[in-house]
């Protein structure tokens, strides 16, 4: 069997017994079978929607909140083949080295390897995802065109660059399922099989193996899966959740016998209008507040990021200032911005104030976390509540940030900076969300400190492995498309090895 298939359609309690299971068919699901292609297993990607937006698929991703209030759990996915590439902004960035590192006052933060691990990976990466070449690090190329860089003092922050993922065709991001159907297709090796929710991780008596997984159609069919290996690709939050459901034999659910999956969840906080910064010439490149199209094909955009020294020094979180347009000052912060230009000499006659906004990383806390509830959903698994926190930390490391901005702004005598937000509940009416979600089976070599190891392979089950941003045991400040897809590539090197 090969080719497009639907679990609706196949005769009941059907048993397949592919090589490779794949849960879900988003951008880790897809990269890893098209890597997989002609490793001459038979592959099986088990995606739980169908080709297009269907309101009752929808519907299994609703759940309960507590904490800090969030997006609806059924507002920041897509439950059809390509997962949330459907409705991505296509912003793409690699993990920096300091991402992969130990923090000062932070021992929760690391990998269990260096960016060197996943290096390799990247080009194909950021092909299969179409973000252009890989000009990142020459970026400056492109603000020569397009107006002189951000001129900051000596300090902590420095301009960095975006990449976006853009199609030849219509100019959007990559859409995983549209881009790469007619690949699926033509892999002979390959079977996706659509509408095919996978219920539960059914293992061996001695929790050592996975023996089979049940599946279930919203129209009532049931079948059973066999494979040899199976890859939990799922996205953070139904990795969790099939887990954690999957408790007949741990009681706990699958690989929780540490009691850590569904913990360390993480998203990118991205409150809005965090501060004015003032330029005395009025003078900024668009690039920083619009992309960019260099001649070569990337797309580009420019953010302030802070540099890993002051992040060491000082045990900031990774961030991203952006600015986002131009504002009016009132009457007020105008004879501020006049009494600050004659201080330091300069003639702030044309100056222009812009609004900043950011996306934070969050750091590691293992109470914000996803359980089970008992409410079920359609096809009788219980639904997911999310206890969602913010600590005091990641509002004083971010304003720590922009204090460091505005120092420099100063000691340019280029600018000036007024942080909009004081108080915490200041930051949490602003905040808006990256829906990037992340770190619900973390990666450590501890199995008592994460859920898979280094090879992504859940601790204590020899033919289960985990794929996507579940798996990123700290976060950085990059959008995680790129960077889970090369950890994808890497994982489907590690199974062909293991397969053979």
């Amino acid at each position: 069997m090969s080719g497009f298939q639907d679990a609706r359609a196949l005769p009941k309690d059907t048993v397949l017994t592919p090589d490779l299971a794949i849960i879900g068919g988003g951008p880790a699901g897809i990269s890893l079978a098209l890597a997989l292609a002609e490793s001459g297993q038979n592959i099986l990607l088990l995606e739980s929607g169908g080709r297009t937006f269907e309101p009752g698929a929808q519907k299994l991703y609703e759940g309960s909140q507590t904490g800090v209030p969030y997006i609806a759990l059924d507002g920041g996915r897509l439950r059809y083949l390509g997962g949330s590439t459907n409705h991505w902004g296509g912003w793409t960035r690699p993990l920096d080295k300091i991402d992969f590192e130990t923090r000062k006052g932070q021992p929760l933060f690391g990998w269990p390897f260096g960016r060197d691990a996943i290096e390799p990976y990247f080009a194909r990466a950021q092909a299969l995802i179409e973000a252009g070449p890989w000009v990142y690090d020459e970026a400056g190329e492109t603000a020569s065109d397009n107006g002189p860089l951000l001129r900051l003092g000596p300090g902590g922050l420095y301009t960095s660059w975006f990449q976006f993922s853009k199609t030849r065709e219509n100019n959007l991001p990559t859409h995983f399922g549209d881009r790469y159907q007619a690949d699926l297709t033509k892999a002979a090796r390959i079977t996706p099989l659509l509408n095919a929710n996978v219920t539960a991780i059914r293992l061996s008596p001695d929790a050592g193996r996975v023996m089979r997984l049940d599946v279930a159609t919203l129209s009532g069919n049931r079948l059973t899966v066999k494979p040899r290996y199976t890859v939990l690709a799922a996205g953070a939050i139904e990795c969790a959740r099939l887990m954690l459901a999957s408790n007949d034999v741990m009681t706990a659910g699958v690989g929780n016998g540490n009691d850590l999956v569904g913990r360390f969840f993480a998203d990118h906080p991205i409150p809005r209008n965090v501060a004015t910064m003032v330029m005395f010439d009025g003078a900024i490149a668009p690039i920083y507040f619009n992309n960019v199209a260099r001649p070569d094909g990337a797309v580009m955009r420019a953010v302030l990021s802070p540099r890993p020294e002051f992040m060491r020094a000082h045990g900031v979180a990774g961030s991203l200032t952006t600015v986002e347009n131009e504002v009016k000052l009132d009457p007020f912060a105008t004879a501020a911005v006049v009494t600050t230009a004659q201080a330091l000499g300069v003639d702030a006659s044309r100056a222009k104030a812009y609004s900043l906004g950011c996306g934070m990383e969050m750091a590691p806390d293992p109470d914000r976390r996803l359980t089970l509830v008992t409410e079920r959903d359609a096809l009788g698994m219980p639904r997911l509540n999310l206890h969602m926190t913010i600590s005091d930390d990641d509002f004083t490391l971010f304003r720590r940030t922009l204090t460091e901005l505005g120092r420099q702004l100063l000691a340019a005598k280029c600018g000036m900076l007024h942080i909009s937000y004081n108080r915490r509940d200041e930051w949490l009416d602003a905040m808006d969300w990256g829906n990037h979600h992340l770190g619900t089976t973390r990666m450590h070599s501890d199995p008592k400190r994460g859920v898979v190891d280094a090879n992504s392979r859940v601790h204590g089950i020899g033919n289960l492995y985990v794929a996507g941003s579940s798996i990123f045991p700290t976060y950085g400040s990059s959008n995680p498309t790129l960077n889970l897809v090369a950890l994808t590539l890497r994982l489907a090197d590690h199974l062909k090895k293991v397969m053979a």
